[in-house]
């Protein structure tokens, strides 16, 4: 692969994704070895022309020979291109760059919630947009809702088996309860909270997908797919913990966290008996 030299990406130390890929390129043969620097730790004289706080939001990309910068999106384009010189026509192809720019911004402005850091170690943090968090949060919820949907039959004896209507009901329902319950306990971190709840949810949906598409293999096991179920519903819990100590938002939503999924649970099981009962 062809090397883009004198040139300097700036990545953001506290996020896992960002050091991964940028170290990636200097593996990859793709930027000098020195082609990579954490924006957290630059002095403000190496690279007069970033604009810092654009830096933070979007991944800059410095020619260290004319001073020029590039931004987010564009800054990947310019490193793999080079690299890979047949794929410029589809980065230069409007659509796809219109596509990757929002796809980019989505992940950018909603990295902080999917991985969270230990705390604000720089004075510069990434810029909060509401509509790409609102659009975090609809995501992981329809995607989520979606595996959901699918797991719930293999629990068929020892869960009432329902719809994409209930799953949906039940994890929307949550983003709502926890809403308030978030608004209450600490107003000023209710959509840094709702990001990282949804985060969970969404893994805890990754998790149980494989055992959904394996499924028709492993046979009729409702035990052990409630066994796995509550595994990973002992996870998220312990992870919700963790995320909530980070947040500095104190017990009350996890507690209510449980509370709703137990709630839902008795809801639905006594409906099953009013139902058997007619």
């Amino acid at each position: 692969m062809k090397t883009l030299a004198n040139h300097l990406i700036l990545f953001d130390a506290e996020c896992p994704m960002c050091r991964l890929y940028t170290n990636a390129f200097i593996g990859a043969n793709m930027l000098d070895e020195d082609g990579r620097a954490a924006y957290q730790t630059l002095q403000a004289e190496a690279c007069p022309m970033v604009d810092r706080q654009r830096a933070v939001n979007e991944i800059a990309l410095v020619n260290k020979t004319t001073g020029e910068v590039t931004y987010g999106v564009h800054s990947l384009f310019k490193v793999i291109g080079n690299a890979l010189p047949v794929l410029k026509p589809l980065f230069n192809f409007r659509p796809f760059a219109f596509l990757m720019i929002k796809v980019y911004s989505f992940i950018s402005y909603n990295r902080r919630v999917i991985i969270p850091t230990a705390g604000d170690g720089f004075a510069l943090q990434p810029t909060f947009k509401l509509h790409y968090r609102v659009a975090y949060l609809i995501f992981t919820w329809a995607i989520t809702s979606l595996i959901l949907t699918y797991y719930a039959p293999l629990l068929g004896g020892i869960m009432p088996v329902g719809g994409l209507y209930r799953e949906a009901l039940i994890c929307g329902g949550q983003i709502f309860f926890q809403g308030m319950v978030i608004s209450f306990a600490d107003p000023k971190k209710r959509w840094e909270y709702l990001g990282n709840m949804m985060t969970i949810s969404f893994a805890g949906g990754l998790l149980l997908l494989p055992v959904v598409m394996i499924s028709g293999l492993t046979g009729n096991h409702p035990v052990m797919y409630a066994s796995y179920f509550m595994l990973v519903a002992g996870l998220m819990f312990l992870e919700h913990i963790r995320r909530s100590k980070l947040l500095a938002i104190g017990w009350l939503p996890t507690i209510s966290w449980a509370f709703y999924r137990a709630l839902i649970l008795i809801v639905i099981l006594y409906l099953e008996t009013i139902n058997h009962a007619v």
